[in-house]
């Protein structure tokens, strides 16, 4: 019987990917801002409003990454942002090599903020570094204040949660409280947000959070 030993990440590859398109995407002045979420969370809903509230001061551009279809990409052109519509061929998730292709495919000139809309799925999204500069995780209200609980790498990889749908909070059994405690509890430093992307409350918050990453 053959032993191997893996004394590296199996992923440590991807990860020096991801490390030097950082880099080089930190010398353009350009922010990535990797969207992770189950489907259905509301990402593209919450782009849409964060985009048209934020156009007059940055150019924006999205990568949306699913296994089929083009209907965000579209969503996202009809507002005026720049858009390109990514399949995974059957992938779960977007990787750094990935995310770099789709980059040079979209054009990144003149764009100083470009979201990645990661493939919806709570596993495989958290276990990949794409190179982006922030990771941001969405939960909407009805997937419910246990996911932390099921999840919990995803939360602890990401430096913001938006918890969505917070219109919705009166028909759901969702208690915030509970939800901040726990997610908190697996990462002491991530910033919460409840936001409307209907009604706006908290896109404020939310939007302020991310002018200071493009300063910073």
């Amino acid at each position: 019987m053959r032993v191997i030993e893996l004394n590296k990440s199996i992923t440590a590859s991807n990860d020096a990917d991801a490390d030097a398109l950082r880099a080089a995407l930190k010398e353009q002045g350009i922010l990535l801002v990797n969207i992770m979420s189950s489907p259905g969370s509301g990402k593209t809903t919450l782009l849409e409003r964060t985009i048209m509230d934020m156009r007059d001061r940055h150019q924006f551009g999205v990568m949306e990454a699913d296994i089929a279809s083009d209907v965000d990409a579209l969503r996202i052109e009809k507002i005026g942002a720049k858009a390109i519509q990514a399949h995974t061929d059957g992938m779960c998730h977007m990787d750094a090599g990935m995310t770099e292709r789709a980059l040079t495919a979209m054009g990144c000139d003149e764009l100083d903020i470009i979201f990645l809309e990661n493939v919806g799925n709570l596993i495989c999204p958290a276990e990949f570094d794409t190179g982006a500069a922030k990771n941001v995780m969405i939960l909407s209200v009805p997937e419910g204040d246990d996911k932390p609980l099921k999840y919990p790498l995803m939360f602890e990889k990401s430096d913001a949660l938006i918890i969505t749908k917070i219109d919705t909070m009166d028909y759901f059994d969702f208690s915030l409280d509970k939800c901040k405690e726990r997610v908190l509890r697996l990462n002491p430093d991530i910033q919460i947000f409840p936001v409307s992307a209907v009604t706006g409350e908290g896109c404020k918050e939310w939007e302020e959070w991310l002018e200071e990453q493009v300063q910073a």
